[in-house]
C-alpha cells in the first residue's frame, strides 16, 4: 500500500479520494463490488476506457490494496481481480455514490420531462 503518511490532509476525505479519485478507479471499484472480473470483462463494462488506462487503474488499485490480482496458469493464461477486505469496507461508499447518481439521473428525467410538458 502506498505511504500517504508524507501528506498533510485537512479533511479525511482528501485522503480517500487520494486513493479511490479518478473516473476509472472507482468505475473498477463498483464493477468489482458485484464479484471477481477478468480485464477483459472490465473492458466490456467500460467500454469506452483504454486498455492501459484499465492497466493503470488496477495496477494503482492493487498497490493501495484495495484488489488483488490471480493468475491461474494453464492453457490459456487466467487473471482474476477482486477486492480484497481492505476493498471491501468501500461498498457501502460506493453504493452511496450509485444511489446519488440514480437520484441525480431520476432528477434531471423529472427535469426534461416538466420542459416537455410546458410546451
Amino acid at each position: 500500500m502506498e505511504n500517504f503518511t508524507n501528506k498533510n490532509y485537512n479533511i479525511p476525505a482528501e485522503l480517500t479520494l487520494d486513493i479511490i479519485g479518478g473516473k476509472w478507479k472507482t468505475i473498477t471499484l463498483c464493477h468489482l463490488t458485484h464479484g471477481p472480473k477478468r480485464s477483459g470483462e472490465l473492458m466490456k463494462l467500460m467500454p469506452v476506457i483504454t486498455r492501459k488506462m484499465l492497466t493503470q487503474s488496477l495496477r494503482e488499485l492493487e498497490a493501495d490494496g484495495l484488489i488483488s490480482r490471480t493468475v491461474f496458469e494453464g492453457k490459456q493464461l487466467k487473471v482474476i481481480y477482486e477486492l480484497t477486505e481492505l476493498g471491501l469496507t468501500l461498498q457501502p461508499v460506493l453504493q452511496a455514490l450509485c444511489n446519488w447518481g440514480e437520484n441525480m439521473i431520476e432528477m434531471q428525467n423529472m427535469e426534461k420531462e416538466n420542459k416537455i410538458s410546458n410546451l
